[in-house]
């Protein structure tokens, strides 16, 4: 009781204060309640009672109650509060309405009131709470660059373009108003108005950042190159723009131009004293276009910085370490990566280094030493340490793993596909089948099934015609895949059908330079009679792939 008693006298003191007085005597309809009366105190206290409770609905009831009764606009805000909390949009639409009739120089109040009365659909009613928030001067600019946003769920997109065109009429030299409309213009498909507001807004405003990424935005859609040449001549003309800056790097990494990309994002990391994230993206840029000191500079020091997520840097320092053949250097990045969402990569990243550097065995022993694993992640490390032990030709090893993995999740879709992998390697081919057959009944979808069933059968001359139904399934799923091209490919040669053998076959090595396409392609074109176009791909491929297996057994074949 003394909390409410304290309550009370507050209300009492604020209520006969001078600003409500003001308040009330300005107002068009007489208030009912003007001193703070016994009716006053109760529904005040229990509103606030209400809200505590955890009743906003009824708590905003009470107050627009009172707000309309007293016409102080304090309690029509907290009306319309707490109606918007208990989302109560009609009540809040009531109370902010109210709430901006009664103080009218209220910006937050014209605000609330226009977004609830746009957002329920009653635009014109929004009109006039709209115009008085852009007839404040020191607001008005930023108001135009409001209004889209405000009329985003307006079905009708052409109404929209015409208020807004009516709202800027007034306004004719404010860029901020012609760049309002050329918005609302696209929006509304109107791109040759865009075109012409856009223009107006420049030229009052020519070192306009936000319109020159709104121009080159449009650019894009017309080509990349128009867009890229726009973004070019603006930061000739205003080098300092880093907003445009950063949108024209951004686009240069889209269309896959590192090597122009990466000096932009260095300006802007110099502009913006270290920024952590444009370090991050410079360090990713140099890692890609393999410049490996300045990816190194870059990643060290957005984490000097404070890049929030400082795990994912320490993960590409080690492969970068990795790539520079500076295996020490790398662990030692990966061993930083702490416990949470970068962790278990980062440990598989080391094991691989260590599999690498010292041997499997060591390894496989740091992933089983790794703790706290889901289930989803003991998959992962348990497919990492078969896949491990595969490449060091441990085959048996490898499949006994498999197949003690596949006993605890026999219907994990990756492990079932992995233990197939590793008993075709070790020539069980019926338990190689029957988990294909299988994982296409659970994952009907799932391409590379189909590829590894009709792929294994073609390679060892069985059931072409059902090798040749799993392949064109494989490819109506995957139709740029390069290895299902390649499979389809090879069934077809199986098939005696070299033409078509050697179509698909050429189209997988266009989209892919494999050495075991390679191998395949050009044991076709051998069987065609193209024997001196056989060995010209054969020679390319042994360049880059000298020790591949498939290649160096299909060249030893036809060239001994």
């Amino acid at each position: 009781m003394p909390q409410i008693k304290k309550i009370a006298v507050a209300l009492l003191v604020a209520f006969a204060g001078t600003d409500s007085v003001t308040a009330l005597a300005e107002t068009k309809i007489a208030p009912t309640i003007t001193t703070a009366n016994a009716e006053f105190v109760y529904k005040y206290l229990l509103g606030e009672i209400a809200g505590q409770r955890g009743e906003p609905t009824l708590a905003s009831q009470l107050f627009l109650d009172l707000a309309q009764q007293t016409r102080d606009p304090r309690l029509a805000e907290r009306a319309a509060r707490a109606a918007v909390y208990a989302n109560q949009p009609g009540i809040a639409l009531q109370a902010s309405t109210l709430w901006a009739e009664l103080d009218p120089n209220s910006l937050e109040a014209q605000q609330a009131s226009s977004q609830l009365l746009v957002v329920s659909g009653n635009l014109n009613q929004a009109k006039p709470h709209i115009q008085k928030l852009l007839a404040k001067e020191d607001t008005r600019a930023n108001g135009f660059l409001y209004l889209n946003s405000l009329l985003a769920n307006q079905k009708d997109k052409a109404e929209v373009l015409s208020a807004i065109t009516e709202f800027a009429k007034p306004y004719p030299n404010l860029p901020e108003a012609h760049f309002a409309i050329a918005q609302a213009a696209l929006i509304a498909d109107k791109p040759n108005i865009a075109k012409s507001e856009l223009n107006i807004a420049n030229r009052l405003r020519p070192d306009w950042e936000m319109a020159a990424q709104m121009q080159g935005q449009m650019l894009l859609k017309e080509s990349p190159e128009k867009a890229i040449a726009f973004y070019q001549g603006f930061l000739k003309q205003y080098p300092k723009a880093n907003d445009v800056r950063l949108t024209y790097a951004k686009l240069l990494v889209n269309q896959k131009r590192y090597a122009e990309a990466k000096p932009e994002f260095v300006k802007l990391v110099e502009s913006s004293n270290g920024s952590a994230e444009i370090s991050a993206v410079v360090g990713l840029l140099s890692l890609e276009s393999e410049d490996y000191v300045m990816a190194d500079k870059y990643f060290q020091q957005s984490i000097s910085s404070g890049f929030k997520d400082p795990d994912q840097l320490y993960s590409y320092l080690g492969r970068s370490a990795e790539r520079q053949k500076e295996d020490a250097k790398a662990l030692t990045w990966y061993d930083k990566i702490q416990p949470g969402e970068h962790f278990l990569d980062g440990r598989l990243s080391a094991a691989n280094v260590i599999a690498r550097s010292k041997n499997v065995d060591a390894a496989i022993k740091m992933l089983d030493e790794v703790d706290g694993l889901t289930p989803e992640q003991q998959i992962t490390v348990i497919q990492n340490e078969a896949n491990m032990l595969a490449q060091v030709k441990r085959n048996q090893e490898s499949f006994d793993l498999m197949d003690k993995a596949i006993g605890n999740w026999p219907d994990s879709t990756d492990l079932i596909y992995d233990h197939a992998m590793a008993a075709e390697r070790v020539g069980k081919y019926e338990i190689m089948e029957a988990q294909l057959r299988k994982l296409i009944k659970l994952k009907p979808d799932f391409a590379a099934a189909y590829n590894a069933l009709g792929y294994s059968l073609a390679d060892r001359n069985v059931k072409l015609n059902e090798a040749q139904s799993l392949l064109e399934t494989a490819v109506k799923l995957a139709p740029d895949d390069h290895y299902m091209l390649d499979s389809l490919g090879w069934v077809h040669y199986r098939l005696g059908n070299l033409n078509k053998a050697a179509e698909y076959l050429r189209k997988a090595y266009e989209i892919q330079a494999d050495p075991e396409i390679a191998a395949h392609l050009g044991e076709v074109l051998w069987k065609q009679g193209l024997t001196e176009e056989a060995k010209k791909l054969w020679a390319s491929a042994l360049k880059d792939f000298p020790e591949n297996d498939v290649l160096l057994a299909t060249t030893k074949k036809f060239n001994s």
